[in-house]
């Protein structure tokens, strides 16, 4: 599994950003897509997760009510709107796929697109 991602860029708070995750390869055993992100020194944050499956979603608390993950099903893609940005939401943001494999799990990652938002 290969992850594209794109979207990031410069936005002043309270603007809108959509980041966009392009997956290619194996995507039939994708279980599961996320978005993280990752400012230097400290962990990787989970922000959204969507069950391909099923359909359902999971969000960090700082951005209930203000991200949104969707996908498009036919085109192997991700999104992330992201709406009423804060400087807090600064950080690079890197897509996931967890792919199901016959006993286990592998996570994939793509290369990250970094997100700023300017106070």
């Amino acid at each position: 599994v290969q992850l594209v991602e794109s979207g990031g860029g410069l936005v002043q708070t309270g603007g809108s950003l959509r980041l966009t995750c392009a997956a290619s390869g194996a995507t039939r055993f994708i279980a599961v897509m996320s978005w993280y992100r990752q400012t230097p020194g400290n962990q990787r944050e989970l922000v959204a997760s969507l069950a391909m499956g099923v359909g359902g979603t999971k969000y960090a608390d700082s951005v209930q009510g203000r991200f949104t993950i969707s996908r498009d099903k036919g085109e192997n893609t991700v999104y992330l709107q992201m709406n009423n940005l804060k400087p807090e939401d600064t950080s690079v943001y890197y897509c996931n796929a967890l792919e199901q494999l016959a006993t286990d799990y592998a996570a994939h990652w793509g290369q990250g697109t970094q997100v700023t938002v300017s106070s």
